[in-house]
């Protein structure tokens, strides 16, 4: 087999889409624009991400130089890419934040991690057993990465924190599981 950029290869793309009339046409528009040839679209309209959206698995042929221009566009469209390819977000990150989670809107923290990384929120799960305004509270936060992004990712968090005075409690080694 060649590797040369030419060369058309499947890839796989996973989207977090809201749950919206039009919001998978809209997905799949920048894909046809970018020259990716449908393969599969694996619509999850049942199962919902943590953060309430809906995951869509979509499968396709394009040339590599193509498909970073597909994931591009999906990204310049707004199109949360969860995953894109087997390179992309090949590292696994866990880190928990404690504090207060809820008063310090939770929501803008996970926003502001994927505005300032390349990682993406795979997986959260809160505890807050005293109620919203329990200083206690806490997220574990699931994170794809791009290979060897981990402390520039976990840099990013540390000043998220700081700055909403929250905790973090961080992976025993990078890229490792808690």
């Amino acid at each position: 087999m060649s590797d040369s950029t030419d060369e058309v290869r499947s890839y796989t793309v996973r989207l977090e889409l809201v749950d919206e009339p039009g919001e998978l046409l809209r997905a799949l528009g920048p894909i046809a624009d970018n020259g990716g040839n449908l393969l599969s679209i694996f619509h999850e309209r049942g199962n919902v991400t943590p953060r309430g959206h809906i995951p869509v698995e979509v499968d396709m042929e394009a040339t590599p130089e193509r498909f970073d221009g597909i994931v591009d566009a999906l990204r310049d469209a707004g199109i949360n890419v969860i995953q894109a390819g087997a390179e992309r977000y090949s590292e696994t990150l866990t880190v928990v934040l404690t504090g207060h989670l809820i008063n310090t809107d939770l929501s803008d923290t996970l926003s502001r991690i994927q505005e300032h990384t390349d990682a993406t929120v795979t997986d959260l799960s809160l505890s807050a057993p005293e109620g919203t305004e329990d200083a206690t509270s806490s997220a574990r936060i699931r994170l794809a990465t791009e290979q060897n992004a981990t402390e520039s990712v976990m840099e990013t968090i540390r000043d998220i924190a700081a700055e909403k005075e929250l905790r973090v409690i961080e992976p025993l080694a990078a890229g490792g599981e808690l």
